[in-house]
């Protein structure tokens, strides 16, 4: 065979095989987007909708029998094991132990939207920092400087940095954790919001600057529509977790950070509030205890869990109060 006649056989066949490779391609593009558009996915996602309000995506899978997979983390499964046996018990997701799915373990839990109707959503960060203080000591052994993070800074309040944090245009990791915490209720009332979705689907996450009182009692003025059955719901289930708390073999030797307290409610008025998230909850040494409504001094592991949940039902208590309720 002639020099050119090779030549063309073989730019024939690789023009072939990228025809073919495009074409699977394009199959395999539809197929995702059927896969990732189908009414099975869409409807848990509408079901779900916590994991578009706390950055959850991907962490869970649906499941049988009333139940939900949420990514196994080893801290989280050693909660849930401990807390079926405390006093807690009624204010968290069942557990069902762990499972392996699609080659990825998973840990087994309650749905707790099973029983509500195009539920409206809000979760809730409990404590007065989101970081464990671990976490901190470990970012300040290498405090390298982070654009990101600047970025991130900077979209939420142009006058945050320094002058010289604007020179660099970074910051370290140490300080963007700190400053996070300053801008929203975490640092003044000792919760913040995380995100509320509505019964019509539609999601807000704009609560970064929310800090004050009267801030966060407008969200929740919105969220329930202020009806007072709702906030009255909520009420009392948060005065029964508040009491238990106090009395919580569990809650007395952790250190809860990153924890939410998940409020749902529906057009029925069916109301409750669940502790969620215990990722970052960690166990103190045997023998230490703590109060979680004392001031955080770095090293004394306080999460301030109690004081946020005090000024929480404060909140809605006054609300709840309010002329304009229906």
């Amino acid at each position: 065979m002639s020099l050119n006649k090779t030549f063309f056989v073989e730019l024939h066949r690789e023009i072939v095989d990228d025809l073919v490779t495009r074409d699977k391609s394009k199959s395999w593009r539809k197929i995702k987007n059927m896969v990732h558009w189908s009414p099975f996915v869409m409807s848990f996602k509408k079901k779900y909708p916590w994991i578009q309000l706390a950055g959850h995506a991907g962490s869970f899978k649906a499941a049988a029998n009333g139940r939900i997979l949420k990514k196994h983390c080893e801290s989280e499964q050693r909660c849930l094991d401990h807390l079926m046996n405390d006093v807690l018990k009624p204010f968290v997701p069942a557990y069902h132990g762990d499972i392996v799915k699609d080659g990825e373990r998973y840990n087994q839990m309650e749905d707790l939207l099973a029983d509500f109707d195009s539920p409206c959503v809000m979760d809730c960060k409990m404590g007065v920092r989101t970081y464990l203080e671990e976490e901190l000591t470990k970012a300040r052994k290498k405090p390298s400087l982070r654009k990101d993070m600047y970025q991130k800074m900077i979209e939420v309040d142009p006058g945050a940095p320094t002058e010289e944090e604007n020179s660099q245009r970074a910051v370290t990791k140490p300080r963007y954790m700190q400053w996070r915490e300053t801008i929203s209720s975490t640092a003044t009332l000792g919760f913040r919001i995380e995100g509320i979705k509505k019964e019509d689907g539609t999601v807000n996450r704009d609560f970064k600057k929310t800090r004050t009182k009267e801030q966060v009692m407008e969200a929740f003025r919105e969220f329930t529509k202020g009806n007072c059955n709702i906030l009255n719901s909520y009420l009392n289930r948060l005065k029964g977790i508040r009491d238990t708390l106090v009395t919580s073999p569990f809650f007395r030797s952790h250190e809860v950070i990153g924890s939410s307290l998940l409020f749902i409610h529906d057009k029925n008025e069916q109301a409750k509030v669940w502790m969620i998230d215990f990722g970052k909850t960690t166990p103190l040494p045997e023998g230490q205890v703590l109060q979680h409504n004392v001031p955080w001094v770095e090293g004394n592991r306080e999460d301030g869990y109690l004081w946020g949940m005090d000024n929480l039902i404060e909140i809605l208590t006054e609300l709840s109060q309010s002329e304009d309720l229906h």
